[in-house]
C-alpha cells in the first residue's frame, strides 16, 4: 500500500529511435549492468538531449557521453555509441556546458552520424541510471519507437 504513495518519475528519450533492452549491448559493461540499469536506444536522430531536468554534472572531454544529477538524487549516464571514445571527440559537438542546470529536452551533444558510422562505430546508446540501488521500481518501455525530447523511455520510483 505504501508503494502507491511513492512518486513516479520518468526519463524521456535523449535521441529518437527504438528502445532496446540493455542486455542487447555488445559491451559487457553495459549488458551486464555493471555501470547501472537502464535501456539502449538505437538512434535515428543526431542531437542528444537531456532526458530530465538536472545538472549536467559531466561531459566527457571527447563529447561522446554525458552525466547528469537530477534534483531527486538520481545520477544518469548517456553514452553515445559503442567504442566512440576511440574517435577522440571527432564526430561530436558539445552544445551545453558542464555544471549548468538543463531542462529535459535541452540539446547537449550534436552527433555527426555519417562520420561515426564511416569509422565503423555503432551508435547504440545506453541511457543508464548509475545509482540503481536508490530505485524501488524501474519500468522500461522496451521495443517502443520514441521521439527524442518527447517520449518516455523509462519510469521509476524512489
Amino acid at each position: 500500500m505504501f508503494g502507491l504513495l511513492k512518486k513516479k518519475y520518468e526519463l524521456i528519450a535523449p535521441l529518437s529511435g527504438k528502445v532496446l533492452d540493455l542486455s542487447k549491448s555488445e559491451d559487457p559493461v553495459f549488458s551486464g549492468r555493471l555501470t547501472g540499469d537502464g535501456v539502449l536506444i538505437d538512434p535515428t536522430s543526431d542531437i542528444a538531449v537531456a532526458p530530465a531536468d538536472g545538472t549536467l554534472s559531466m561531459v566527457f572531454k571527447t563529447n561522446h557521453a554525458f552525466g547528469m544529477t537530477l534534483e531527486n538524487g538520481i545520477e544518469l549516464l548517456v553514452h553515445i555509441g559503442m567504442d566512440t571514445v576511440e574517435l577522440l571527440g571527432e564526430g561530436f559537438e558539445r552544445l551545453a556546458e558542464e555544471g549548468t542546470f538543463v531542462k529535459k529536452g535541452t540539446p547537449i551533444i550534436k552527433i555527426d552520424v555519417a562520420f561515426i558510422k564511416s569509422h565503423g562505430k555503432q551508435l547504440l546508446t545506453p541511457v543508464i541510471i548509475t545509482n540503481p540501488s536508490e530505485l524501488k521500481d524501474l519500468t522500461c518501455n522496451i521495443d517502443s519507437t520514441v521521439k527524442g525530447g518527447k517520449d518516455v523511455i523509462l519510469t521509476y520510483k524512489l
